[in-house]
């Protein structure tokens, strides 16, 4: 006796789940730079139908020039982005709502929220942190009155937390681009820059720093030219000071020794991400540059955003201990002064001359790190995993 073998059942099409990410624009660019990337991941990696709400269409424009800002709605790279008004008035919901960094939902939409059936999935995206307590913190629940159940979700350097954005083919975008002069040559082109081929780069976007000039005067005497790429933002009134000039502006370059200096415009995310696997050093501020230099796999410096009675410096501490680990002890004491003298507005020369006799170590160990963090899965992955768990396979009352 012989048996027909069973035809084989086309695997069922996941549903296709409905976002509304509410992001409120403060005055720096991570909120909305993490915002504007994770909407993007999930619709075009995911396959998810995403609105973005934005209170202030401008700071997107600035990292998303084909952005309009008269229009309130417009399809972008495959989201719906939404101006958020101040009056609310959009009267549906979406099956999945993220709150990006604890904003407040519009109380119209908290009613809607309400009376939706099947209950809307709240999920409260945090900021980022190396601090033990994510852990223990990532995907608990909050009761909001009496009606709604909130989610955290906490993006983390460890396999117990959200993990980082990362879109699936970025490391071999980073390597293939990286591998080919011609290409990079021309991303350089583009941006006004025709440096040498064995230009030495680094790229700085901080935060105001009292100690800056010590780093460029150290720069400056240096026995090999470096090209210092800077994009426009809060950093060029010190390097105005430092140059004894009133004013700097996108394609303004100077050069004082060894060093030159090029003012470049404000970037968007996808060629802030070129620019940072040109350089040697990537020097960074904020949550999503902070990020994208990680996986830059390049030596690096985190300019955190300073908090009143330096409430940010465990946060930096941890990171640290987590990032310093693959070094050894003299080549971690090195990089670590180094970070905390600038992120303390000190002087930068001794702490820059202690880092060059573990450059070698300290390369590897970025390219190490960047390589332990990639295997990891990333925070829209998971989002969508725990999403379709919640909302399409929960068990349903049949009554």
């Amino acid at each position: 006796m012989s048996f027909e073998p069973s035809p084989t059942r086309p695997a069922t099409p996941k549903p296709t789940l409905r976002w509304d990410i509410f992001c409120h624009v403060i005055d720096n660019f991570g909120d909305i730079g993490v915002s504007w990337r994770l909407a993007r991941q999930l619709a075009q990696e995911h396959h998810q139908s995403v609105q973005l709400w934005v209170d202030d269409l401008s700071a997107l424009t600035a990292m998303e020039p084909s952005l309009t800002l008269t229009s309130e709605s417009q399809l972008i790279h495959g989201v719906q982005v939404r101006y958020w008004p101040d009056t609310w008035c959009q009267q549906q919901v979406a099956d999945v709502v993220v709150e990006a960094f604890g904003c407040t939902l519009p109380a119209p939409y908290l009613d809607l929220m309400a009376t939706t059936t099947p209950r809307v999935l709240w999920l409260n995206l945090e900021y980022l942190s190396a601090e033990d307590w994510v852990e223990q913190c990532h995907g608990l629940t909050s009761k909001v009155g009496n009606r709604f159940q909130k989610y955290f979700f906490f993006p983390g350097f460890t396999d117990k937390t959200g993990g980082l954005l990362r879109e699936e083919n970025l490391i071999a975008q980073r390597h293939q681009f990286q591998s080919n002069r011609r290409e990079k040559n021309a991303f350089l082109n583009r941006l006004g820059l025709h440096l040498p081929e064995d230009a030495l780069c680094f790229s700085l976007f901080s935060y105001e720093n009292p100690g800056l000039h010590s780093w460029l005067d150290a720069l400056s005497q240096a026995p090999k030219r470096v090209h210092l790429l800077v994009p426009q933002g809060r950093i060029l009134q010190d390097l105005q000071r430092w140059l004894g000039v009133d004013a700097l502006g996108a394609g303004d370059s100077a050069q004082r020794g060894a060093l030159d200096i090029h003012i470049l415009p404000f970037l968007s995310q996808d060629d802030y991400d070129r620019l940072l696997w040109c350089c040697a050093l990537n020097i960074v501020r904020g949550e999503d540059s902070f990020v994208r230099a990680q996986w830059a796999g390049s030596p690096m410096l985190w300019h955190i955003y300073p908090q009143p009675e330096d409430a940010h410096q465990p946060k930096l501490q941890a990171f640290l201990t987590l990032y310093l680990q693959g070094l050894s002890a003299d080549a971690a004491d090195a990089l670590k002064h180094f970070w905390l003298a600038w992120n303390t507005g000190a002087n930068l020369a001794d702490s820059w001359a202690r880092l060059s006799p573990h450059w070698s170590a300290i390369q590897g160990n970025a390219q190490r790190w960047c390589n332990h963090l990639a295997r990891q899965k990333n925070i829209s992955q998971q989002l969508v995993t725990f999403a379709e768990k919640q909302i399409i396979f929960a068990p349903r009352n049949l009554s």
